[in-house]
């Protein structure tokens, strides 16, 4: 008899970034397996988004407020948790996750586990210093016990569970780390590639730096550009793509520097990617970059290893000694410096270490971050910690 798992999510809306894609790149391989996954959001019933989901999905919003507050979710929680045999919240500092606390803290039979998602990295106590204040007036009695009373709290890997324990020092949980990572791209990387030239023909044998991700001040997008300027003198064929949504209006600061720079001929922005067009990117670029200045997992760089890509990323990649270890790409501080010296390093490979580094990356996606690995070693957590 097949489980229900029950999946509770501010929204689904594929600019939030990469939980929901996990949660969807898990659905296949968990139905083979006999979990079925459902959906439960804050989103607006008519949000065009909810038509792109293969599972089912109850939306309950509109919410009004970052807090995803919808008066419709905890009735609907007390009416159906008890059809699951498990719920996991995704994300934490929300409605969602309190409603789930409030109608099943205590409750033996229908367990909750957390994905914090990297909301508790000390990155955001230190960047944002107030929110941080804020934060504390309502941790004790809300997100403390969120998760001080879930069945596990979920880490994606080592660093981002030893990491969240340096937010609040009230802290309390049982933690688990899992495998976390992604779907295997499509494999038809020539016609891919193509394809990319075919809709950018202005870039066709130019050598490219991709970035891909949402942009955002944390991703580093800012330098990234500086670095780019201080090499892109070294070829003239060299030249970043950005592509990602720009989801705090910072797009027309981030093109006002290149200008400054004298490099606003050598970048190309894209916009939001999605299915193919997204994988045409990664097939025709040469490496990807993703200088973070606070990253949980980034399931674009899963994404990117998939694709035999090194990836040039900051030591706040929270997979970086992953990457580090498989020789899958460069690993600097995320500094203007740091970001420098990686793209100096990737230059200055040979031809030869260059495609033994592609090698590496495919190897560090099969081995590490492929979806069964994901799947079983969710499920594993599940059975160690409720009777499934």
């Amino acid at each position: 008899m097949n489980k229900k798992i029950l999946h509770v999510i501010s929204s689904i809306n594929p600019n939030g970034g990469g939980p929901i894609e996990g949660v969807k790149q898990r659905y296949k391989k968990l139905l083979q397996l006999g979990y079925i996954t459902e959906v439960v959001c804050c989103d607006e019933p008519s949000s065009v988004w909810l038509s792109d989901c293969p599972f089912k999905v109850y939306a309950l919003g509109p919410s009004r407020t970052k807090y995803a507050y919808t008066s419709k979710l905890l009735p609907w929680l007390q009416i159906n948790a008890h059809q699951y045999d498990a719920v996991i919240i995704n994300g934490i500092w929300q409605y969602t996750s309190y409603a789930v606390w409030k109608v099943l803290a205590g409750n033996k039979k229908i367990p909750y586990f957390v994905f914090t998602h990297g909301m508790l990295d000390p990155w955001f106590k230190n960047t944002y210093p107030l929110k941080h204040l804020k934060k504390w007036l309502y941790w004790p009695w809300a997100d403390y016990r969120v998760l001080r009373d879930a069945a596990a709290v979920i880490f994606t890997c080592e660093e981002e569970r030893l990491l969240a324990r340096k937010s609040f020092w009230l802290y309390k949980c049982h933690e688990e780390v899992m495998t976390y990572g992604t779907a295997s791209p499509p494999s038809n990387a020539v016609e891919l590639s193509e394809k990319f030239f075919s809709n950018y023909p202005e870039l066709m044998g130019k050598r490219l730096f991709l970035f891909l991700s949402r942009i955002h001040e944390k991703k580093g997008c800012d330098i990234l550009i500086g670095a780019f300027a201080q090499i892109a003198h070294t070829d003239q064929d060299l030249h970043l793509v950005i592509a990602g949504p720009d989801q705090t209006g910072i797009v027309a600061s981030l093109k006002q520097q290149a200008i400054t720079l004298g490099i606003a001929n050598r970048i190309t922005w894209l916009g939001m990617l999605q299915r193919d067009d997204k994988w045409s990117a990664y097939y025709a670029a040469e490496a990807f970059c993703l200088p973070s200045h606070q990253e949980n997992f980034g399931i674009v760089v899963a994404e990117a290893l998939g694709c035999s890509k090194p990836v040039l990323i900051s030591n706040k990649v929270n997979i970086w000694r992953e990457i580090e270890a498989d020789g899958a790409g460069i690993v600097q501080p995320d500094t203007l410096q740091g970001t420098v010296e990686s793209l100096r390093k990737w230059l200055a490979l040979s031809p030869s270490d260059r495609y033994a580094m592609s090698e590496a990356a495919q190897h560090c996606f099969d081995t590490r971050f492929q979806i069964d690995l994901v799947a079983d070693s969710l499920i594993n957590i599940l059975h160690k910690n409720i009777a499934m």
